[in-house]
């Protein structure tokens, strides 16, 4: 038999095929086997993965980045969906490893974007970063592996109040005077409606359940005061803490250890988050609902109550590109929505703002915002030295607690950052002291400090209701004590023998009966000049000294800032007397 051209040899015989005696016999097929041509195929597409993988591990060295070839390599679903699909896709970058606190991030194409991506997870992982430089065939075997990750969906904490059932009462509560009226008559599952719908209303802070002995007592927090809203029989606890406890996502089971949730409320132009503490007591668990509602806050220094000489210094001070400002006050006192107009104010495309904060409360666009986790080992010093590796221009450091925070702040703001955060004293002038008593170094302290705040918060009277007021003559005479030791280079002078007030009145619809309607700052604020650096620097460092130079210097104390606001009507001399440090401002005017 002869050969086919070309000196291939036949193929072999298969089912039917003849025997050289002309019968038939049935041969089985053998498995096909690939070709000439297909194994040359083969072969050439295999050298050319392997010139691409070649010029892949050139770019990488082009680059200075390491090179790695992802073929085979196990990518779990946890890693890859740290960076989404289609932002993988765009940016050709995939996360092809995650474990505890390591990131590795495999990319085609190298540059900018890919940075952010990577700066992205290392704030919001607080993990190391390490970037590779893959070939597009890597890139492809990895990209597959998306389709058999579960679609995304939304996790909602706690549960949804609709504004649909919020309205629902709408009509027949407008403030919570009227919630007792109405509470007693519906159903359990919509006391909790109720009450929310009625705090909102009459813009509480915080909501406080609490279960007594004889019945349950509810109060709103309404411009930091408490007041009584509603009382429940006591058989009606079980039912209202098991359902507050769905609501807010905990184990409704645990009753002997504290718990924390969260309700969110969707409106129809906000979303309010509200977060539930649950805390054992001898009648029962004690909840409080603290109502977080970032459209409700002012952020701007004149509706704080920040204006003349001390607006003008504070934000000459604020627009240096390094040094300290510190905000001083009790809790509640307005601290952090201080520093949250401050970081509104510096607020630009030009620079980067990181906070550390414990917790987040308000979210601010366009600004980096971190969140202690304490859990996690997360706290202020070892956030704040991740938070400088971020090359950050202005840092706000939620509280300086304790001396690593503070001396980490301090070489911060000596070296480039602006850096503001809070600490905990009485007046502006405790904040130097307070730093020194912690350990911080004078020569360090001195020239990091750029200006100290303190501040109080007082209540606004109601302009529907007020009336003129009364001093008796104990109160005169300490009132002219005060505004008589305004310093002459404040910019303010006061005529001791004019002075009129203003009271609260009985109260009305407009203030919901407490004659008062929101709250004000009152604020004492002083920047650092050479007789105060002195001070510093010297052995024996008191309040009162730095309370004198900072005086001599032109500034007005938390009273008489108070005080000043009461003769424009804003504010109550009672309320001033009760909230600001008078005792000691007494004793420095004497």
């Amino acid at each position: 038999m002869k050969k086919p051209a070309g000196g291939a040899t036949a193929a072999p015989a298969s089912i039917g095929s003849t025997t050289a005696t002309g019968k038939s016999k049935v041969v089985a097929k053998k498995p096909s086997e690939p070709t000439g041509a297909a194994k040359l195929q083969e072969k050439m597409a295999e050298i050319g993965l392997q010139e691409k993988e070649q010029l892949a591990q050139e770019k990488a060295a082009q680059h200075d980045l390491p090179y790695l070839n992802l073929k085979g390599f196990p990518i779990a679903p946890e890693a890859l969906s740290l960076i989404p699909k289609a932002e993988a896709e765009t940016f050709k970058t995939v996360c092809f490893f995650f474990l505890n606190d390591e990131i590795r991030l495999g990319t085609v194409e190298p540059g900018p974007d890919v940075e952010k991506i990577s700066k992205r997870l290392e704030e919001t992982r607080r993990a190391s970063i390490a970037t590779y430089l893959i070939s597009e065939e890597s890139f492809r075997l990895a990209f597959d592996l998306y389709s058999r990750l579960p679609e995304p969906k939304e996790v909602i904490y706690g549960y949804r109040i609709e504004e649909a059932d919020l309205a629902k009462y709408e009509k027949e509560i407008s403030d919570f005077r009227q919630l007792q009226e109405k509470i007693v008559t519906v159903s359990t599952t919509d006391i909790i409606t109720l009450i929310m719908g009625a705090a909102l209303r009459s813009g509480a802070s915080d909501v406080h359940v609490e279960a007594e002995e004889e019945k349950v007592k509810v109060r709103f927090r309404m411009d930091g005061v408490l007041h009584d809203a509603a009382s429940l029989p006591r058989e009606t606890w079980k039912a209202i803490i098991g359902r507050l406890k769905l609501l807010a996502g905990v184990k409704i089971n645990v009753e002997d250890v504290p718990q924390d949730g969260r309700i969110t409320i969707y409106l129809a132009k906000e979303k309010i988050d509200i977060r539930v503490s649950f805390l054992p007591t001898a009648f029962g668990e004690s909840v409080v609902m603290r109502i977080l509602r970032p459209k409700t806050i002012a952020l701007e220094f004149d509706n704080l109550g920040i204006r003349g000489l001390a607006l003008e210094r504070l934000t000459h001070e604020i627009e240096k590109p390094n040094g300290m400002i510190i905000t001083t006050g009790p809790t509640g006192s307005g601290k952090t929505t201080t520093l949250y107009a401050i970081l509104k104010k510096l607020n630009s495309p030009e620079d980067k703002i990181i906070t550390l904060e414990d917790p987040v409360e308000y979210k601010l666009a366009g600004i980096n915002q971190s969140q202690i986790d304490h859990s996690k080992n997360y706290d202020f010093a070892k956030g704040l030295r991740s938070i400088l590796r971020q090359d950050p221009d202005v840092v706000m450091v939620g509280e300086i607690r304790d001396l690593e925070t503070a001396d980490i702040s301090i070489q911060a703001a000596l070296t480039g950052h602006l850096v503001v955060s809070t600490i905990h004293t009485n007046s502006a002038a405790g904040a130097i002291p307070r730093f020194l008593s912690m350990g911080v170094k004078p020569f360090l302290l001195a020239p990091a400090l750029n200006a100290v705040i303190g501040q109080r918060l007082v209540r606004r009277l109601c302009e529907q209701c007020k009336i003129p007021a009364e001093l008796s003559p104990a109160q005169l005479k300490e009132v002219q004590l005060i505004l008589g030791s305004i310093p002459k280079n404040s910019g303010y002078t006061v005529d001791l023998n004019t002075l009129t007030f203003k009271a609260k009145g009985k109260g009305c619809d407009a203030c919901h009966g407490s004659g008062f309607k929101g709250r004000i700052g009152i604020y004492e604020i002083f920047t650092m000049n050479k007789e105060i650096e002195n001070v510093i620097l010297s052995k024996e460092v008191s309040e009162y000294m730095i309370a004198e130079l900072a005086m001599k210097n032109g500034m007005i104390t938390m009273a008489q800032d108070g005080l000043l606001k009461a003769l424009e009507g804003l504010t109550s001399v009672d309320e001033v007397l009760a909230v600001a440090n008078v005792d000691s401002e007494l004793t420095e005017a004497q």
